[in-house]
């Protein structure tokens, strides 16, 4: 086995993603089964997402499902992938994870990002519109603040109970999230594959922008992105196909629908703009056999030097997604991880 997969952290974001004939609260369910089997193959983190009004996904609610996950396993940290903060008032955010990390000590991470709801619709029924995200960093040193009692935006406000917790904060990388994540000293989560010279330059200008903090000592990288294993490369391959068109039918329709079966995927006629848009979904994300995943993640955690990857994978035959699971945690031969931030 490579040292360099050895010594990486492999952790978990589910999206809780709606499949033909299962509605929305039964993804909920399996999201929450879905950590438990994930903490027993042994990954790290388990974390869950945040979509307002995205027909196909029914996480909105990350918090409130952190709290479910955590409640139903012991020993795998549960955090959020994440926290949309323009779409939030800091304080609330401090509370909720305040409230985590009381009910489940030493066990809550805070994913911090700076999207806000995709739509002007989503964005007015949030109260919040495009512009609120270019305050992205004040809001993430006024929410820290609340933890460490030093935050004087608002000078007579606490919250309680966060004030005095220390849980571990990560920044989710889009566009300037990498700056924002050096200058604040935290954690950095980036998109692994896709586009990765610009992923890698994104990386290396993080680790040499970060300023030391009582957060995080040094910079800590987490790449993210699709994982499927099988035991054939077409088969693999098949694990995306559900996904893949669900991104395709979303940038013509402006929905994300539920996933459906990759044979019901593989035999469907496409426009020529969702066929080219369903081939780009499929490209730049790692799968294969056991031999051919482990090659591509030794390579691209070589480049970067990460410390953590997170496995993104959603599909319509979850048998085969645990199944793809359970052969990556066997890639990585390990139950447990070295010390490291978070």
């Amino acid at each position: 086995m490579s040292s360099v997969i050895s010594s990486t952290r492999f952790s978990v974001l589910d999206r809780s993603r709606t499949r033909e004939g299962h509605d929305a609260p039964q993804a909920l369910r399996d999201t929450v089964r879905f950590a438990q089997q994930a903490e027993s193959l042994g990954y790290h983190r388990f974390w869950v997402s945040e979509h307002h009004s995205v027909p196909g996904v029914a996480g909105s609610a990350p918090t409130v499902l952190a709290a479910a996950v955590a409640a139903a396993t012991s020993t795998i940290r549960v955090g959020t992938g994440g926290v949309m903060l323009p779409n939030h008032q800091p304080l609330v955010v401090a509370e909720q994870f305040g409230v985590l990390e009381s009910l489940f000590p030493g066990r809550i991470d805070m994913g911090l990002g700076r999207s806000v709801g995709f739509t002007d619709g989503i964005r007015k029924a949030l109260g919040h519109d495009r512009g609120d995200a270019e305050h992205f960093a004040a809001q993430v040193a006024e929410l820290l603040g609340y933890f460490s009692g030093t935050q004087d935006v608002h000078p007579q406000v606490h919250a309680h109970p966060a004030e005095g917790l220390h849980l571990p904060a990560f920044i989710l990388a889009t566009g300037a999230g990498a700056q924002v994540a050096a200058a604040a000293g935290l954690p950095l989560v980036i998109a692994a594959v896709r586009g990765e010279d610009e992923m890698l330059r994104a990386v290396d200008g993080y680790r040499d922008a970060f300023r030391p903090s009582a957060w995080s000592e040094r910079p800590y990288v987490v790449l993210s992105g699709t994982v499927a294993v099988a035991s054939s490369t077409e088969e693999a391959r098949r694990i995306l196909l559900p996904e893949a068109w669900s991104t395709a039918y979303s940038r013509t329709h402006g929905a994300f629908p539920p996933l459906a079966p990759a044979e019901q995927i593989a035999g469907r006629r496409m426009t020529e703009r969702e066929r080219a848009l369903f081939e780009k979904a499929q490209r730049g994300q790692l799968h294969g056999t056991e031999d051919e995943v482990a090659d591509g993640l030794e390579k691209v955690l070589g480049r970067s030097g990460a410390d953590e990857f997170l496995v993104t994978t959603s599909t319509y035959d979850r048998t085969a997604m645990l199944d793809s699971y359970r052969r990556l945690a066997r890639i990585t031969g390990r139950r447990t991880a070295p010390p490291a931030t978070g």
